[in-house]
Formats: structure tokens, C-alpha cells, sequence
């Protein structure tokens, strides 16, 4: 399918394999945002006049969509946030920082985004937890045998990327949680490279957190999603207070929460980039999402069968079934090889990619990543692996 004519990103002299920080934004989502500012741009939840409830209604009815999207048993499951980051800063500090104690431990891979590793250090200090680090196989992936070798009777969560960003690992994140359902330890899943690129089923995963932001997959930047079980939700300390998220308060200092999802979605929202997520949402279903994983398996294997023709590359993760690809040219440092191929029109991503403890077990700092969408082409392929030829 010939996508040039929805994205007009594509039109431009440049190839884009920079998928896993950002993707690009079709035109129904960019006319939704443009539509809101144009046509009723009111605030949301404040207004008893027609284009305030019409706001309302496009919040609400994108809420339904997501839910729908990941299979949450209820609309309430699903929180509006910034994006990924301040989703997962909620459901640690909001939540863990609560329920942890002295020596409790957490249990995670030294291959995770800042995003998910960060908080946890912040926790630590404050609660006296430890964390822990799963051995990764030499393929840098992660088993569940290597997580049960770590888990002890002190381990309380299980924080772990469904995919991780750098190595591209698909995790078995089903019969982890299963596990640590069963040894009575939660798991709290970063989405953020898995639910843009495949379908994903929080009921049958049984996350008991999972967050993922829009602008990963089509959407507009600052918007992400905070799902969680309800029972759970329900225990998360607001970490922002203020307008919309309160029933009542007083000068004597009587506060009352209303529930969740507007107890912990307090302010004005990022209400035009929710209206532009519904539609990315929508585009994203016309596709189907496994026709998205499927594409983007078989171009992953074209790729790293013409990468693996060139003798002075090095590929990190040749078998892993996401569309990431991580790489270095031998004798070249990343970052000259990312400026060399953005004077060639070629973007890629160089870096530690916000991963950097990675380095840890990978032993080199920086990497070049290569991460594709459904709208690369095996064309974009061929010119990548030209100028890495010639490079």
C-alpha cells in the first residue's frame, strides 16, 4: 500500500528509520487537531455550552476507542497522561512508593528506557528497597528462567518493557506475569515499543500496569496512556492536584477525590492531542494491527539480510522479531556514522538511546538503531544498506 498520499512526511527527500522515538502523523490526525483549534476550541469538563460538550464527547469517546484498542474490561482503566514517562512516574511514585517497604525488592533488566529505570532509583532512596537486575541471555533478550533466578521472597514488582528500545527483545510477558501472579508479586509492563506494533490484550496479558504514549503510533506528541486494573488505580496517590480532579474541598482543608479515571487526570488535558489520538486510533484499526506486525516482521528479515551482507557491520539483535535494528559500523564511531547518513537523507538514531546501563552487558556505549514502521519500504532498505556500503 502506497501510504505517501495520508502522510506528508513521506513526500519529503529524507528516508525515516527513527520509528521507535516518533513516528509520523497521517493527515486524518493532523486535520483532527486542526479542527478542534479551528472549530471548537473550548476546555474540557468546564463548559454547559455546546463546543465545551462537544470536547467532552471526543475525550470520551477516545477513552472508549483505547480501551477497546488494548481490551481493558472497563473505560475507568484507562488514565489520560503526558505520555509514557508520566505514566510510569505515576504508578511508581504514586503507587509503589506507598506499598514498598525496607528490603523489599524490585526486579528489573539492565536493557530498560530511563523512563522505567529512573523512578525506581528515586524510590529506593526514599523506601530503603533494592533493586535487582536479571541476567540477559547472550542475545541480550530476557527469559523467564533468568527472572525466576532472581526473584526471591522479597520481590514485590516486576517492571520490565514489553519491548525494549534499543535491543528490540520481545518479552514473554504473559508467562511472567503469570509467575509472578502466582508468587504474589505485580508487574507493571512499559508499552511503549509493543502496543504500537502489534495487538495488544491487557486481559489476557493480566498487566496489572501498562503504559504506552500516541505519539509513537501516529498520534500527536503529549499524550500517553496509563492503564491499569481499577482496584489498583483506586490506591494511586494523585501525584498532581488541582482543577477537574476534586469533588469538593474547603478553607478548613477538606478535600474530597472524585474517582478514577478524573481523580488522577487533573488540569486541562492535552485535549487536541487526544481528539488527533482518536484518529490515529482509528487509522491504526483500518490497517489492523497484526497486518502492522506481520509487515513489519518480514521487512525486519529483509533488512538484516542485506545488512548481514556488509562485512564491516556489526548487528546487536539479528533474531529479534521487532522492528528494531541496532548496529555499528566497524572503526567508525555511531555518531559520525548518523551524520554521515543524514547528509545522504537517511535518518537513524545514534546513541545509548536512553538506555544507558545497556552498556553495562552490550560493552559499547553508543549504537547506531535502525527502527521501522509500516510505511517503510524495502527501497528504504536498499538505500540504507547502499550508504552504509559506501560509507
Amino acid at each position: 500500500m502506497n501510504y505517501k498520499n495520508d502522510f506528508k512526511m513521506l513526500n519529503k527527500d529524507i528516508i525515516y528509520f527513527d520509528n521507535a522515538a516518533t513516528t509520523f502523523k497521517p493527515k486524518c490526525v493532523i486535520d483532527a487537531v486542526c479542527d478542534y483549534y479551528m472549530n471548537y476550541s473550548a476546555n474540557a469538563n468546564r463548559g454547559d455550552y455546546d463546543i465545551s460538550l462537544m470536547v467532552d464527547d471526543r475525550i470520551k469517546e477516545t477513552r472508549k476507542k483505547v480501551a477497546r484498542f488494548i481490551n481493558a474490561k472497563s473505560v475507568n482503566e484507562i488514565i489520560f497522561t503526558s505520555g509514557a514517562t508520566q505514566g510510569l512516574n505515576m504508578i511508581i511514585k504514586g503507587f509503589f512508593l506507598n506499598y514498598l517497604k525496607s528490603g523489599d525488592e524490585i526486579l528489573t533488566t539492565k536493557a530498560e528506557h530511563a523512563s522505567l529505570i529512573l523512578p525506581w532509583f528515586e524510590v529506593v532512596k526514599k523506601t530503603h528497597c533494592k533493586i535487582r537486575y536479571a541476567d540477559l541471555q547472550d542475545d541480550l533478550s530476557l527469559t523467564l528462567d533468568a527472572l525466576k533466578r532472581k526473584i526471591t521472597k522479597n520481590t514485590k514488582v516486576i517492571s520490565l518493557a514489553h519491548v525494549t528500545n534499543v535491543i528490540g527483545d520481545v518479552r514473554p510477558v504473559k508467562e511472567i506475569i503469570k509467575y509472578a501472579h502466582d508468587n504474589d508479586i505485580l508487574v507493571v509492563v512499559d508499552g511503549a515499543q509493543s502496543v504500537p506494533h502489534d495487538k495488544i490484550d491487557v486481559q489476557d496479558m493480566d498487566a496489572d500496569f501498562l503504559v504506552f504514549s500516541a505519539h509513537k503510533m501516529l498520534g500527536p506528541t503529549g499524550v500517553g496512556i496509563l492503564y491499569g486494573k481499577e482496584e489498583l488505580l483506586n490506591q494511586i496517590k494523585p501525584l498532581i492536584t488541582g482543577g477537574g480532579m476534586n469533588k469538593y474541598f474547603d478553607g478548613l482543608m477538606n478535600v474530597q477525590y472524585k474517582d478514577i479515571p478524573e481523580k488522577l487526570e487533573a488540569g486541562t488535558p492535552n485535549i487536541a492531542g487526544i481528539i488527533g489520538f482518536e484518529k490515529a486510533i482509528d487509522y491504526l484499526n483500518k490497517i489492523g494491527m497484526k497486518n502492522v506486525h506481520k509487515y513489519e516482521t518480514d521487512l525486519k528479515k529483509y533488512a538484516i539480510s542485506q545488512l548481514s551482507k556488509l562485512k564491516k557491520i556489526t548487528i546487536y539483535n539479528k533474531n529479534t522479531s521487532s522492528g528494531i535494528i541496532t548496529f555499528n559500523v566497524n572503526g567508525i564511531s555511531s555518531k559520525d556514522v548518523g551524520e554521515y547518513l543524514n547528509k545522504k537523507k537517511v535518518c537513524i538514531r545514534v546513541g545509548s538511546h536512553c538506555a544507558k546501563i545497556l552498556s553495562e552487558v552490550l560493552g559499547v556505549k553508543s549504537t547506531c538503531r535502525c527502527s521501522l514502521y509500516f510505511y517503510n519500504t524495502k527501497e528504504d532498505i536498499d538505500k540504507l544498506v547502499n550508504e552504509l556500503d559506501n560509507i
